[in-house]
């Protein structure tokens, strides 16, 4: 057995009891902030957010099996999968486990009408039990058919996104741990990755260190299959695949996984294959991207707007503009998630403010390819706001070959 893979993390000193009560109370928190009585939530990272329940996460995504109905004030109530009412046993979060019904046209065929007026009856019953008059109710999602039913009873409904969004955009202490253990786990994985790769392995195999590590530490899945080499790394977002990697190639990858506690690892690394040495081109564009994140992670401090933090971050060269990343940072915790901040170039088309606090995790982007360039660089590193800066949480080492 590779030793690394016999590399237990201590996880006994997070307090789930405690992060559990925290993130109920920030959904709580943000309802109360925008006058509503209370929040329908299906979806499965959102639901394991409010709640610490989880099952069939990934199964969820399509098939709305799932959901849980949070009042500003009073009993919460998990509407779970037909027999699986036992998983959220213990859970202090959760007052009351019914079955739910599943909107879905492959779970009600003909009856997906009726079983539509029954799940929107019986939600208007909860609005009008607990809510106590109040009518607005959020919702962060809900198939089409809910929708239109329930727009029919007397329920105000408003999009809950903003909620849940700004809830999970501020990190309790315990929420930090669970995320360095995490990270911790993702940088065994890339350990792995680095002894294993050599020309012959296939992106596929060098990807799958990544999640053998994960899981095995209690981790749940990749969220993306970003892992590209040679030819493949420009431009980016294309999938993993069996191309095999050759010597004197760049591998690019983001590590996008959901590790222990379902906390989400955001890093990326460019790792050089083989013994040769990288040419010019390869320095050049690893050198550009390193001066990238460097140079944003020294600008991030708390108190920053998201518009001044674009303003002032680091001016990407022409030459890499019709490729760069999408944002120049964004939110990370049970996922990529608020806020998103965009290039000061994009801010009026697709950016919006708001301010950098204390207490949240962003990740700093950077892909550096030209358009038809023969290769590409991504570097990404996740760090904690803190009151007078900021705290990277990985220590992992950049590639000493492509920066001298």
């Amino acid at each position: 057995m590779n030793k690394l893979s016999s590399i237990r993390h201590d996880k006994t000193q997070i307090d789930t009891v405690r992060m559990r009560q925290y993130r109920l109370g920030r959904v709580r928190e943000q309802l109360r902030k925008q006058g509503y009585g209370g929040i329908v939530i299906f979806d499965s990272v959102n639901l394991r957010y409010a709640t610490g329940s989880r099952n069939m996460q990934v199964f969820m995504l399509r098939n709305p099996g799932r959901y849980v109905y949070i009042p500003t004030e009073g009993p919460v109530t998990l509407f779970d999968f037909p027999n699986c009412e036992h998983l959220s046993e213990g859970l202090e979060t959760i007052d009351e486990v019914r079955e739910a019904i599943t909107l879905s046209y492959v779970a009600s065929g003909e009856n997906l009408y009726d079983n539509a007026r029954k799940w929107a009856k019986e939600i208007e019953e909860l609005v009008k039990e607990r809510q106590g008059g109040n009518k607005k109710l959020a919702i962060d999602y809900s198939p089409s058919i809910g929708l239109v039913e329930l727009s029919k009873l007397d329920v105000e409904v408003v999009d809950g996104q903003e909620i849940i969004e700004h809830a999970r955009s501020i990190k309790s202490d315990q929420e930090i741990e669970a995320m360095k253990i995490s990270v911790r786990t993702a940088e065994q994985g890339m350990i792995r990755m680095q002894q294993a790769l050599e020309p012959g392995i296939t992106e596929n195999e060098l990807w799958s260190y990544l999640h053998q590590t994960n899981i095995a530490q209690g981790g749940d899945y990749v969220e993306t299959r970003l892992l590209n080499s040679g030819h493949r790394t420009n431009p980016w977002f294309q999938e993993c695949s069996d191309k095999v990697i050759n010597e004197g190639e760049l591998v690019a990858f983001d590590t996008d996984m959901n590790g222990p506690f379902g906390y989400f690892t955001d890093i990326s690394r460019t790792f050089y294959c083989g013994d040769s040495e990288p040419t010019d081109e390869q320095k050049r564009l690893y050198q550009t991207a390193y001066e990238q994140i460097q140079t944003n992670i020294d600008l991030l401090k708390p108190g920053m707007s998201f518009r001044e933090y674009a303003e002032k971050s680091w001016k990407i060269p022409e030459e890499f503009f019709p490729n760069r990343y999408f944002t120049v940072a964004h939110g990370t915790g049970l996922s990529g998630e608020y806020p998103y901040i965009v290039y000061a170039q994009d801010f009026e088309e697709k950016g919006y403010d708001g301010i950098i606090q204390p207490n949240m995790v962003l990740s700093v982007e950077s892909y550096i390819g030209s358009p038809g360039g023969k290769e590409g660089v991504k570097l990404e590193e996740q760090l904690l706001v803190t009151e007078d800066g900021v705290e990277n949480f990985s220590d992992f080492p950049f590639e000493p070959k492509l920066l001298k």
